[in-house]
């Protein structure tokens, strides 16, 4: 069976390939079955228990912007486009699309789809949905990806046309992005009317999330798990699993005895320091990914001494990236010389980053006036990979007259609290998620993303606005590839963050765990699992 979802494009050629194909193919045979639906399980099935980390900020997918809510909603809704185990785009609830002109795309919709709620997917869904994303009182963090579009327009029941200000070859692509993905009309117009009543935008989704996928949501106690029940009306093969519960376990070590014990079958994710335990276990193994992401320091720009990119440069080259990634990361991950990962549409492979010199790192700081260094703060979230990295950094800026105070904050209010600026430096992450350049660059840095659409740095530079802002407004990919070699250097110049690594995502297994695989953005991917007894 062909799995149902994949959220990226991993490699240049492919999105070179959305460039020049107007049309998407239709679905492969297998693809063909699915849509009919009423696949066969074959009696395989289970009940799937994951111990995450970290909890789903929200069900709704156009208020939160984060992994560990994208991996629970994934498995509730669709998007119009998707991609496969090959990373190639494939139909989802859109049969097929065409850039009718240089900004104007149309998207054949699936037809027979329904709502977990009953309510039927139709070119108005599509509509209601990136309209709301783009509507300035739900505030959405993900609008970056879609504010290209001007207008939705609907051409029948089953067509739907998408304007751009721009062109924007990308487009497909960032419609598999979790952001995009389909909320039942009928859930939409509730929460405006419970907002209308003085709720928050996504109340109503948060609590009760309709979608069309493979699952439908059943149960939620924040901070401790969430289900999903198997939906016996999926449009496409249906699922295996029973049912699949999210269950938040922050503890490494605690995952692991789950998964020794069988309370658990997967620990996502897997600590490298706890790779050699697993792999000394019988009945659990380790399951690698190569990813997308990036793991940095990022520096509030707004604040002083960060204000100074003298300072910023000091500070990256008092950090030993080296260090980190073997001491703590046991070396599950390669040095980042710039944000943007190998592999990645617009990743600059001739990029030299800052190099590590303690040094020089002080000949810096008594020339921006802190000879006798400064004290500040370091923020991360309860991951023992972050909290380690961030101690390792108050050991090394020590050494050059910084002094560090680590602070470890819950994940749901580090995102709020970065977002508005309250922090100091901060151990974060970021994974791109198209496979391109604009995802990976265009959120982080441009001006119009300050706060909880990415941009945590604070970053305002009307030099790298302009390289960025062009790139996304270019169809030609040559002239992407230079312009975003010109954002990267200049990122090296300004120094918003200290890019630390890539690294490989791990997970731990009970060897019970059947069909299960995992993107290079860290999703899961629950389609074809089940469990063997």
């Amino acid at each position: 069976m062909t799995s149902r979802k994949t959220l990226l494009t991993f490699f240049a050629a492919i999105f070179i390939s959305i460039i020049f194909t107007a049309c998407a193919s239709e679905p492969d045979s297998n693809e063909g079955t699915s849509a009919e639906g009423g696949g066969e399980t074959d009696g395989k099935g289970g009940d799937l228990v994951i111990a995450t980390q970290t909890d789903a900020v929200s069900l709704d997918p156009a208020t939160t912007n984060d992994t560990p809510s994208a991996n629970v909603r994934v498995n509730i809704f669709d998007n119009l486009v998707t991609q496969d185990e090959n990373m190639e785009l494939q139909p989802e609830l859109a049969t097929g699309w065409e850039q009718i002109d240089d900004t104007t795309w149309e998207f054949e919709l699936r037809e027979g789809v329904t709502f977990h709620d009953g309510s039927e997917f139709n070119a108005e869904v599509v509509k209601a949905n990136i309209d709301r994303i783009l509507d300035p009182e739900i505030a959405s963090p993900v609008a970056f990806m879609y504010n290209m579009i001007t207008n939705v327009e609907v051409v029948d029941e089953y067509t739907v046309r998408m304007e751009t200000e721009y062109p924007f070859a990308p487009l497909p692509a960032h419609l598999a992005h979790p952001g995009g993905q389909m909320v039942s009309k009928e859930q939409i117009d509730a929460d405006y009317a419970a907002m209308e009543e003085g709720e928050e935008p996504g109340s109503v989704i948060n609590a009760n999330p309709q979608g069309t996928g493979p699952f439908k949501f059943e149960s939620r106690t924040p901070g401790q798990s969430t289900k999903l029940v198997k939906n016996e009306d999926f449009w496409g093969d249906p699922a295996l699993l029973d049912s699949v519960t999210f269950k938040v376990v922050p503890e490494d070590l605690t995952r692991i005895a789950e998964l020794q014990t069988g309370d658990s079958h997967i620990s996502h994710p897997l600590s490298p320091s706890d790779v050699e335990q697993v792999e000394k276990t019988e009945g659990i193994s380790v399951q690698r990914q190569e990813s997308s992401s990036l793991t940095y320091i990022g520096f509030n720009t707004n604040k002083e001494p960060f204000d100074d990119p003298q300072v910023r440069r000091a500070i990256s080259m008092a950090i030993d990236k080296e260090e980190i990634i073997e001491g703590i990361y046991n070396g599950v991950g390669i040095p980042a010389e710039g944000p943007l990962a190998p592999g990645i549409f617009g990743h600059d492979e001739d990029l030299s980053g800052l190099e590590y010199n303690p040094e020089k790192a002080k000949e810096l700081l008594a020339e921006a006036g802190y000879e006798d260094g400064f004290s500040t703060t370091i923020w991360t979230n309860d991951d023992r990979q972050r909290i380690d990295t961030a101690t390792n950094v108050q050991a090394q800026l020590a050494e050059i007259g910084v002094n560090v105070e680590v602070q470890v904050v819950e994940w749901g209010a580090m995102l709020e609290q970065t977002a508005s600026g309250e922090h100091e430096m901060t151990v974060f992450g970021w994974t791109t998620v198209t496979g391109d350049a604009d995802n990976g660059l265009y959120p982080l840095f441009h001006s119009d993303n300050l706060g909880s659409a990415g941009n945590r740095t604070f970053t305002d530079d009307e030099k790298l606005d302009s390289y960025l802002s062009e790139a996304r407004q270019t169809a030609d990919p040559e002239k992407r590839e230079e312009l975003y070699s010109k954002a990267q250097e200049r990122l090296v110049k300004l120094a918003p963050m200290v890019y630390l690594l890539h690294q490989e995502y791990l997970l731990g297994v009970s060897d019970k765990v059947k069909g299960l695989w995992q993107l290079p953005t860290q999703l899961l991917q629950l389609d074809d699992v089940y469990i063997e007894e």
